[in-house]
């Protein structure tokens, strides 16, 4: 996907999202960190610009959640959950760049219940690439991308990436 693909795609998901809501003021848009951050920025802005509302926007840091945590550090980095409204009776939609096994949206789940009880949850992704290992589901999603698991998906956002694109990428084999 290029950088306008991205943005089209994120404009049909803004109106997807308003179409599906009730009540607009219950809204409350988390994004997991990394790159679900710039997602729900991008999304509460456009919601913004088309309906004058604002949508409170917080970043979940998942890092002490995760099912593989021995696997990814022997001491793992806290950056920072940051959520300045209460969760209690929001209507959240979560979102990440990539959905594949469920397991990152499982730990996001443990993490956001401890900050209260959202009335609804909702997954926003851009990418569903398939091959779950947990039943998550994602109600909006920008793009299915199968996959095989010889390949992966990276996105790239302007705010971290300084570039704005998303790749499929074969991984090498491991010569040794």
């Amino acid at each position: 996907m290029s950088a306008s693909e991205i943005d089209r795609t994120m404009v049909r998901l803004a109106h997807e999202i308003l179409e599906k809501t009730d009540d607009p003021a219950k809204l409350a848009f988390i994004g997991i960190k990394r790159r679900g951050v710039p997602m729900a920025e991008r999304l509460a802005k456009k919601i913004e610009s088309l309906e004058k509302i604002q949508i409170p926007v917080g970043i979940l840091d998942i890092n002490l959640y995760r099912d593989d945590l021995s696997t990814v550090d022997d001491r793992p980095v806290v950056s920072g959950t940051k959520i300045d409204f209460a969760v209690a009776g929001k209507d959240v939609v979560l979102m990440d760049d990539v959905l594949y096994t469920g397991r990152t949206i499982r730990a996001a789940l443990d993490a956001l219940f401890e900050l209260g009880r959202p009335a609804h949850v909702q997954l926003l992704v851009l990418i569903d690439r398939g091959h779950r290992e947990l039943p998550i589901e994602a109600q909006y999603v920008g793009r299915k991308i199968p996959t095989s698991s010889r390949e992966i998906i990276e996105v790239k956002f302007q705010e971290i990436d300084n570039t704005e694109k998303v790749l499929l990428v074969e991984l090498a084999d491991n010569a040794g």
